[in-house]
């Protein structure tokens, strides 16, 4: 794969991942059962793509591999359940630029729980991400729909924040598909008995828009962020996927007129901004897989 390839390929990334927001406000289903969809077509097609590749899903797995992908795979539910609560309550533009907040609750995990050094550049851009965030923040009472639905999306980008951290313990020897694959197969075993009584209701519409989603937007995007981190440098590729939420709020611009008011598109690029300085500034390592 060429420079040029690869840098189309995280751009087609990024905007797949930014249209998560989209058929997870265009489903007329619930959380659960939107991410239990979502990870049941993602682990056909990802099965479907190492059969042709000739590779085993099974192949490497042992008991500490194995327990790792399971705890990843329920913080991988929870990421995905919390932020289409978000979504169907406050909207994509909101549910986006909370879910942003990810990159701090890393920083903050690391400092508190793996006990790793956080520099002063570090601690401003966590500054810069909790003062964007006050401005995205429509009021801060818990009455306001809107500002329950951006709760929902912190604790999106918080237990994302936990799945990358638990994520970087997967086994090296997996390829990302097997670790793709088994984690969404978690999240199907996970959320599909609790959205199971919901399913008869689920029109021929929503299948159709949950296929796409667990293909493209999830089986689709992995394979893009991977094979494009082949030959782009890491946190080039952090840099790029950090603009999902502009993705994102143009969508929902476009097609559902939700337009954010100017303090959270101020409060949004302070975020988005500190993200980006932060994939500047930072040495390589392996990207997590975004939403």
């Amino acid at each position: 794969m060429t420079r040029q390839r690869a840098l189309l390929s995280i751009h087609l990334a990024a905007v797949l991942f930014g249209l998560t927001g989209i058929f997870g406000e265009l489903i007329q289903a619930d959380a659960t059962i939107i991410t239990a969809g979502r990870a049941g077509f993602a682990v056909l097609a990802l099965l479907g793509f190492m059969r042709w590749q000739g590779s085993s899903a099974r192949s490497g797995i042992d008991t500490r591999s194995a327990l790792v992908l399971i705890v990843a795979g329920i913080m991988l539910a929870i990421h995905w359940v919390t932020f289409f609560i978000a979504v169907k309550v406050s909207g994509v533009a909101i549910a986006t630029l909370g879910f942003a907040t990810f990159p701090a609750f890393i920083t903050l995990c690391e400092w508190l729980v793996l006990r790793e050094r956080v520099s002063r550049s570090e601690w401003l851009i966590l500054a810069l991400v909790t003062l964007g965030l006050v401005l995205v923040t429509p009021s801060f009472d818990f009455r306001d729909q809107a500002t329950v639905g951006l709760a929902w999306a912190v604790a999106s980008g918080l237990s994302f924040a936990l799945f990358t951290i638990i994520n970087r313990k997967a086994a090296a020897h997996l390829s990302a598909y097997q670790v793709a694959c088994w984690e969404n197969l978690v999240v199907l075993v996970v959320t599909l008995p609790f959205g199971l009584g919901g399913v008869g209701a689920v029109s021929s519409l929503d299948w159709f828009w949950l296929i796409l989603l667990g293909v493209f937007c999830t089986a689709l995007s992995h394979y893009l962020l991977v094979s494009s981190l082949m030959v782009l440098k890491a946190r080039s590729a952090g840099i790029v996927i950090a603009l999902e939420p502009v993705y994102a709020i143009a969508f929902a611009a476009v097609l559902f007129a939700q337009y954010p008011s100017l303090r959270a598109l101020i409060g949004g690029a302070i975020m988005i901004g500190a993200i980006v300085w932060s994939g500047l500034r930072q040495p390589d390592r392996e990207a997590a897989v975004a939403q």
